[in-house]
């Protein structure tokens, strides 16, 4: 069962890691070709604001599930410091689960969301497209960030170090 957890957790940041790459990449090579287009030739390319704020949403959904697994999301440390090891383990399983059950929440309200636009059939602006195609990655970004804080609510139960995260010790 661990075999297969672990082997579950290195994909899904490489997947993880492959969207945030690629999506910056295509920011990048879109806007350089926009700015080409309207300075050289005087023709913007219509679409390329919209595929930037779509790009946004992908890798900001899929970043935060990222920076939770590296244990990079924000913690405000200042009292949480001076707290002996026992306080410190019972803050960081409350504080985990919580924001685990509300990250679930979130994610089931953002599916409800989606579907909406889905029903309505809502299209973007400029490229005509289905814009809950778009937003279903944030059901799925706010999920998989939720199962990030839920695994390390586990690893705090299982063990006696403070885990930020699935592999990720609170340094002493």
């Amino acid at each position: 069962m661990k075999f297969f957890l672990e082997k579950t957790n290195d994909y899904t940041e490489q997947v993880e890691k492959f969207i945030i790459g690629s999506g910056i990449i295509l920011m990048m090579i879109n806007s350089t070709a926009n700015a080409i287009g309207r300075y050289v030739f005087n023709r913007s390319i219509f679409f390329s604001e919209e595929l930037n704020q779509f790009l946004i949403v992908w890798i900001s959904f899929i970043g935060f599930s990222y920076a939770v697994r590296k244990g990079r999301n924000i913690r405000m440390t200042a009292i949480y410091d001076f707290m002996s090891h026992r306080i410190k383990k019972i803050l960081t399983m409350t504080i985990a689960i919580l924001t685990a059950i509300l990250l679930f929440y979130l994610s089931y309200k953002a599916t409800l969301y989606v579907q909406e636009l889905k029903d309505i059939k809502r299209l973007s602006p400029s490229l005509q497209f289905p814009v809950y195609i778009i937003y279903y990655i944030i059901p799925i970004g706010l999920f998989m960030a939720g199962i990030q804080y839920l695994v390390s609510f586990i690893m705090n139960i299982t063990h006696r170090d403070i885990y930020i995260s699935y592999n990720i010790i609170e340094e002493k």
